[in-house]
């Protein structure tokens, strides 16, 4: 490509291959396009549901929640777990408030406690560890919050085992929020 100075036009069902070779990506579901955009706005800014749950690996994990207020605070309260929305999301919330939502949130934005990055507005909550994958760099934990299966990718220095009930810290400033009813990204 680079050798030639051409557009090419490359037709895969990998997600990954798209990202690492593509410099636009058009995201197709059942012949409807989409989303057009080049690898990190599709990861970063997905549009829709179909989008975010098709860029990334493993997938973005998904709960339906009801956004509510209490004390001046908005909360993203899902069905087995609520957490405070940091203040400078709550603009996206506030003309939603007791809306059903879908809470979105990749496994790279859950973190052991003990190894969050710094500068992380994070919110934790309690999970029970069903499988551990030792990756090497990085550890893949698949986990159960009451009946919400997730996915955390972790620091290789995180010692959870199964059946251990630990705490996970969700990086806030990177959560993803959409309409329940027409799966479109809330701004």
């Amino acid at each position: 490509h680079q050798r030639l100075q051409a557009t090419f036009i490359y037709v895969t069902h990998d997600q990954v291959e798209a990202m690492t070779m593509a410099s636009r990506i058009a995201v197709m579901n059942d012949g409807v396009l989409q989303q057009i955009a080049n690898p990190q706005q599709l990861y970063d800014h997905p549009e829709n549901i179909f989008v975010a749950g098709f860029i990334g690996s493993p997938s973005m994990n998904f709960c339906d929640a009801t956004i509510t207020q209490s004390n001046g605070d908005m909360i993203m309260d899902a069905v087995d777990f609520s957490i405070t929305i940091p203040v400078e999301h709550q603009s996206k919330c506030k003309d939603h408030v007791g809306d059903k939502v879908v809470f979105g949130i990749r496994p790279e934005d859950m973190h052991d406690p003990h190894f969050v990055p710094p500068g992380v507005h994070q919110s934790v909550i309690e999970a029970k560890v069903d499988v551990v994958e030792m990756m090497g760099n990085e550890i893949f934990v698949y986990l159960k919050v009451g009946e919400q299966d997730i996915i955390a990718r972790v620091d290789p220095r995180t010692t959870f085992s199964v059946g251990d009930t630990v705490q996970i810290a969700i990086n806030m400033d990177n959560m993803h929020l959409f309409d329940k009813e027409s799966t479109k990204a809330m701004a």
